[in-house]
């Protein structure tokens, strides 16, 4: 899934895309508000991330000419205005939420995924597709459409990169999936090859998904290749 992010101070602009980027998603970004709407008809993200207080257009502009053709799209103000007025103003306007700066990692996180869920589950709806199908990984019934997987009564918390690994190992299954492919499906062209990252990655997922992430049964180590699911 492809993110729009308008923001014209260059340091927040470059942390938004290392948090959204990190969560598996394709970034483009913007300093103003013509330059979003150009990228925007160029990229068609499914996501769009708007300062309020850009040069050329505003955040409120941006999301009006968006909001007239492209209905789906998720939206997100971020801003420094803190004001309620402003907040109900954004709203109105079509975004789904409203992110006050400074904001922390985690209530970025939050709302991305939760604004993707709204967005999966439209697109599937308006497309008259269903949902998008579950798919179990030994006890781990895993929902795209909510990013998340379940355990019973437990719930774990997906990013789309995690989501994209266990939809690629699982449509594999019983196949060593290579490095290199793991990094061509779940990872942008952006993205330089480091297996310390991807190992990285795999640790941190076996500890949500695994009863035991010392003895894995979902994704196991190929040794020399990459992983596997049994």
């Amino acid at each position: 899934m492809k993110v729009l992010i308008a923001e014209d101070d260059p340091n927040t602009r470059a942390g938004l895309e290392e948090i959204i980027s990190t969560e598996g998603y394709e970034t483009h970004t913007a300093a103003n508000g013509s330059d979003a709407l150009a990228l925007f008809n160029e990229h068609q993200p499914d996501v769009v991330c708007l300062d309020i207080m850009m040069p050329d257009l505003s955040g409120y502009d941006v999301c009006k000419e968006i909001r007239k053709n492209h209905p789906l799209t998720g939206i997100l103000f971020i801003s420094a205005k803190s004001e309620e007025i402003d907040t109900v103003l954004g709203l109105e306007l079509g975004a789904d939420d409203y992110i006050v700066k400074p904001f922390g990692v985690k209530s970025v996180i939050a709302r991305i995924r939760a604004v993707t869920r709204r967005v999966i589950a439209s697109k599937n709806g308006h497309l008259k597709q269903g949902r998008t199908a579950d798919f179990f990984m030994g006890d781990l019934r895993v929902v795209p459409e909510e990013l998340r997987a379940y355990r019973g009564d437990s719930v774990v918390e997906l990013s789309l990169r995690d989501l994209q690994i266990l939809s690629l190992l699982h449509s594999q299954r019983g196949k060593a999936v290579d490095r290199d492919s793991l990094f061509e499906k779940c990872w942008d062209y952006n993205f330089i090859p480091n297996s310390r990252c991807l190992d990285q990655h795999i640790s941190q997922l076996r500890k949500r998904i695994e009863l035991d992430h010392r003895s894995p049964m979902i994704i196991k180590t190929v040794h020399g290749i990459g992983y596997r699911y049994e």
